[in-house]
């Protein structure tokens, strides 16, 4: 069958090169063709691959985004705890040396606002625990360096009513 089909192409040769289709046909085989259909944007392979690319560039950018926020965030709570530990350690050494200072009963306006700032930071304390924010970070560093403050003014006052007890006990000397 193939030897027939062989012989009669070999036989018109000259049949087929003179001859030559109507552009109409012409353009069905040519669009006929595989190589020769054009592509639609969306059935690009290329265009796919793009998208992927960007896809997981991006997941990848908002993964490690949400990762740092995380580290940083706990990093700031690490130094917040370092902070809290600095500044009780000073109340305390504050309230010591108030407490040698100081004869019972003398200060109970002070000991009222301390009493009353130390349970807002109580509350804040448990606020932090419950609902952690910058704001409740910040009103609790506030808080420590307001007692802080406070104390400050308790001993500078201790101290001034002091002196003039101690100026009068030199002079009798």
């Amino acid at each position: 069958m193939k030897d027939e089909l062989k012989n009669f192409i070999d036989n018109n040769r000259s049949a087929f090169d003179d001859h030559r289709p109507p552009e109409k046909i012409w353009s069905a085989i040519e669009s006929a063709l595989p190589g020769m259909r054009k592509r639609s944007l969306w059935n690009s392979v290329s265009l796919w691959r793009a998208a992927a690319i960007l896809f997981l560039g991006l997941s990848v950018y908002f993964f490690m985004t949400k990762t740092l926020q995380r580290n940083e965030g706990a990093l700031s709570q690490v130094e917040f705890t370092d902070l809290e530990l600095f500044y009780s350690s000073q109340i305390a050494e504050k309230v010591a040396l108030i407490n040698d200072i100081d004869a019972p009963g003398e200060s109970d306006l002070f000991t009222q606002d301390f009493q009353r700032l130390d349970a807002m930071y109580q509350v804040l304390r448990e606020e932090m625990k419950n609902r952690p924010s910058e704001k409740v970070k910040d009103a609790l560093v506030l808080n420590l360096l307001v007692r802080i403050d406070l104390l400050n003014q308790q001993i500078k006052k201790l101290e001034d009513s002091r002196r003039p007890a101690r100026k009068a006990k030199a002079s009798l000397v």
